[in-house]
């Protein structure tokens, strides 16, 4: 049975497959389906029987393009030629954000080959028309860039690193930024995590502490409760502020989330 389901403002077609298959065809077809989407590694507290990077059953499955560190440093040698400035204010004390239409996503335009800005398209077709390259759903944001992209994508587990550059800076918020940056977001986004880890750090230090080890899910595929207590409580406001984010951008990570919240994109820039 084909299923219509809307994906992080895009709209994709997913298939469901019977749990129980009658025929050797529907059990090749049920074989390739699966639950979750995600590369899990030894802090998932997942197997690839349950969450693997791929989401859609047989032939409609889609798979994130394979990054290497060629691909990933020809990222990085791209020129945003409108970086975002560096906020001036914590965003998680202004009000709520306000959503962008469902439709709404951010493209890479380039100029020239090595050279590109972030605009943000009320659709995927009008971006595509202007000649612009589609790289996330949502409004461009901090961490919109095609060298934040680089991050995201090259780093599949960023919980850890990002959780020990909080341990290693309690209280130190320029030193939370410089160590953030250091894993190689841009100054905007590095700024930007850190917000969103001083927030989850206030809001939810209580249930995290006792779960610094702790897998990232239980058993049932449902975030721990540290990680579920920053979705809960910080992650509209990173989603608005930071505008990339691995669900938007079609990367698989250490976090398995259900197919119906993956964009399928292919992120294919000139010369990368």
């Amino acid at each position: 049975m084909r299923l219509l389901f809307p994906v992080g403002g895009l709209w994709f077609l997913l298939f469901a497959c019977s749990p129980t298959p009658a025929s050797p065809v529907a059990d090749a077809a049920a074989a390739n389906c699966v639950a979750l989407f995600g590369a899990p590694n030894e802090n998932t507290g997942l197997d690839t029987t349950q969450c693997r990077p791929v989401c859609g059953c047989a032939t409609d499955a889609f798979a994130p393009r394979p990054w290497t560190p060629a691909t990933l440093e020809a990222l990085r040698a791209l020129t945003q030629l409108d970086p975002p400035t560096l906020r001036t204010a914590d965003p998680y004390a202004a009000a709520a954000p306000s959503p962008v239409a469902p439709e709404t996503v951010c493209a890479a335009r380039f100029e020239g080959e090595r050279s590109y800005r972030m605009e943000t398209w009320p659709t995927a077709a009008a971006a595509t028309a202007a000649g612009a390259i589609v790289s996330h759903s949502g409004a461009c944001g901090a961490c919109s860039s095609l060298a934040d992209l680089a991050v995201y994508a090259g780093t599949p587990d960023l919980t850890a690193p990002v959780r020990q550059c909080g341990l290693s800076n309690f209280g130190r918020f320029d030193g939370l930024v410089a160590c953030l940056a250091g894993l190689g977001f841009t100054p905007a986004c590095a700024q930007v995590w850190a917000y969103n880890t001083e927030h989850t750090r206030m809001a939810c230090g209580a249930i995290c502490l006792p779960l610094l080890t702790a897998p990232y899910h239980l058993p049932d595929g449902g975030l721990n409760a540290c990680l579920a207590c920053d979705e809960t409580r910080s992650g509209a406001v990173f989603k608005s502020v930071a505008g990339r984010t691995r669900r938007n951008s079609g990367l698989a990570n250490a976090m398995c989330r259900p197919c119906s919240e993956v964009v399928r994109l292919t992120h294919a820039y000139p010369g990368v």
